[in-house]
């Protein structure tokens, strides 16, 4: 798989405007890195402001399978397997490489980490996720350091099956990673 960011314009003042607009204040200096990363911890509507138009080539369709149920903030576009539109050998299955390209909005990020870095994810699509996330982090390392999986998020394992890594040192020093500048 590979993985470029096709579309990435910094919003960082602008979503740091609509925040203040929404307290009647305006013109707010160009915000910290702190300042970034608690606007996306607290998950505020201003953050949907900010958006990333992402390409990955040679993806298995079952993973653009389990990457195209998000659809909040997040518009996936799929290039076509149909016969008439595409070559192959072989006709397609599950495994056939295949490209995708999306606009998702920084909340949608978030809200898909969540889902498909959980261990219940396939690990090709772990895999695929993390590619993502690399690739973005030059760009908006804030936005990858609150991307993480729902037991880290949540601060507990929600699902019905788990795999119990919410039980591990690994997931507690996870957590205080993801929780750091904050006094729980």
């Amino acid at each position: 798989m590979r993985c470029e960011v096709k579309w990435h314009i910094d919003m960082w003042q602008e979503i740091k405007d609509n925040a203040l607009f929404t307290i009647h204040k305006e013109n707010g200096k160009y915000p910290t890195s702190e300042w970034k990363r608690k606007i996306l911890m607290a998950e505020h509507s201003p953050i949907r402001s900010g958006r990333l138009i992402i390409n990955v080539y040679d993806v298995p369709s079952f993973v653009i399978n389990h990457l195209v149920r998000h659809n909040l903030g997040f518009t996936p576009f799929v290039a076509s397997l149909r016969s008439d539109r595409a070559t192959y050998d072989k006709v397609p299955d599950r495994n056939t490489p295949n490209n995708v390209r999306f606009d998702g909005n920084f909340q949608s990020f978030i809200n898909i980490s969540r889902k498909r870095f959980c261990n219940g994810a396939s690990k090709e699509t772990r895999e695929f996720w993390k590619l993502v996330l690399d690739t973005v982090k030059p760009y908006e390392p804030e936005l990858n350091s609150v991307c993480v999986m729902e037991c880290v998020y949540r601060g507990f394992c929600p699902e019905m099956y788990s795999c119990n890594y919410h039980k591990t040192e690994a997931y507690k020093k996870e957590l205080l990673e993801y929780r750091k500048g904050y006094d729980y």
